[in-house]
């Protein structure tokens, strides 16, 4: 199958550090191309991969933190991947949440949609509703649950190589805590996690610029003797960092779609500590490869228990679950679902003409089956 993958740029593929979504597409595209596929990337200059690369700017936007127009390249992106070279492929795979959805409507191509950002703010549901006869793949159950209206193909857990990471049986002595330090992720209940229970913590996390006076704002946390700041790391620090702690700590205080870092620490054997919220109850089996906490209140006196949790029994749930193998067959599931219904569409003459689609936004109270309603929008009362 010819395949078209559709990055973001803010990050080359796989990103040199941080940068979860990119990782993701880099592992399913080289396991695409392993699997004998005709794979083209459409993404930074910089970024490395076996697939055919299409770049859209010489670098991803992140190294280039000068760039004061970052809408030039990302159009030039969308023009190369939904318009120019569409015809080139047997489907579109868009990485681009809702950004693509506008060329994707008008793409004769079959063009498949992976969201990957949270669904449980308001403002975002508009944008859903005018194009709900778009195929999407969530990342979680508890993602889509806001938007249930919407056209879901399928939920697909992303997915890790089998070997990137080494089982760790012996815990470590210490609490981790990886990824990005921002409003919501929890760093500070990771903090006082550890000083509650008297346990030292290593936190290897980014920090963007726009989160750069929220992280001097709790930058006195980090002088506590217990706290050790690490700064963000590459996949080969993570090995041990995080197959040498005790546990990784989540206490993610928003709805996290979907977690690479939970997913990682299962790699590695190690336990995971979390807040039940978002998609990492799919996650993490309380009292199996972790427990799921409420408050931070549960989540202290679960530290205690952290050595009756089997490291192995950690390991056997990602590669049963969390491999990049698993992902990769799930999401080719989709694209040879997706190029039959359009062959068939095509054969009995079937494509709708783009302004006679339906669009749930239209004045009235007309709206799709299983959106939230008006009221429901406009207060932010959302129901899963």
């Amino acid at each position: 199958m010819k395949i078209a993958q559709v990055a973001p740029l803010r990050e080359s593929i796989p990103p040199q550090r941080y940068g979860g979504t990119e990782r993701v597409i880099s592992y399913l595209t080289e396991e695409l191309v392993r699997l004998g596929h005709d794979v083209t990337l459409f993404a930074a200059g910089d970024s490395s991969t076996s697939a055919t690369l299409s770049a859209a700017c010489p670098s991803s936007l992140r190294s280039t933190p000068k760039i004061s127009c970052p809408e030039a390249p990302f159009s030039i992106l969308l023009e190369r991947a939904f318009g120019t070279y569409a015809g080139d492929f047997d489907l579109i795979h868009s990485h681009l949440d809702f950004m693509g959805f506008p060329l994707a409507r008008r793409c004769r191509t079959p063009v498949i949609t992976t969201v990957y950002s949270r669904l449980d703010l308001p403002e975002l549901i508009p944008a859903f509703e005018w194009f709900p006869e778009l195929p999407l793949v969530s990342i979680s159950n508890a993602q889509r649950s806001w938007i249930p209206g919407a056209n879901w193909q399928r939920t697909i857990y992303p997915g890790l190589p089998r070997d990137l990471y080494s089982m760790h049986p012996n815990p470590g002595r210490y609490l981790a805590y990886l990824g990005r330090i921002s409003p919501g992720r929890g760093v500070e209940h990771a903090i006082e996690l550890a000083k509650r229970t008297d346990m030292p913590i290593r936190i290897a996390a980014k920090v963007d610029r726009m989160d750069q006076e929220y992280f001097e704002h709790i930058a006195p946390l980090f002088e506590h003797p217990l706290v050790e700041y690490v700064g963000e790391i590459t996949d080969d620090e993570k090995r041990d960092f995080l197959g040498e702690a005790y546990a990784l700590t989540c206490p993610y205080e928003w709805p996290e779609p979907f977690g690479l870092a939970p997913i990682e620490a299962l790699a590695c054997g190690t336990p995971v500590l979390a807040y039940r919220r978002g998609g990492i109850p799919e996650i993490v089996d309380h009292a199996a490869t972790g427990y799921l906490c409420d408050t931070l209140e549960e989540m202290v006196h679960t530290v205690a228990w952290v050595p009756n949790l089997d490291r192995v029994r950690c390991r056997a749930a990602f590669e049963k679950r969390f491999t990049v193998e698993r992902m990769a067959q799930e999401y080719l599931s989709v694209y040879h679902r997706s190029v039959h219904k359009e062959a068939d569409q095509a054969a009995n003459g079937a494509y709708q003409v783009v302004g006679q689609l339906p669009r749930a936004v239209s004045t009235g109270e007309a709206r799709i089956d299983g959106w939230p309603s008006r009221k429901q929008r406009k207060t932010g009362q959302l129901t899963a």
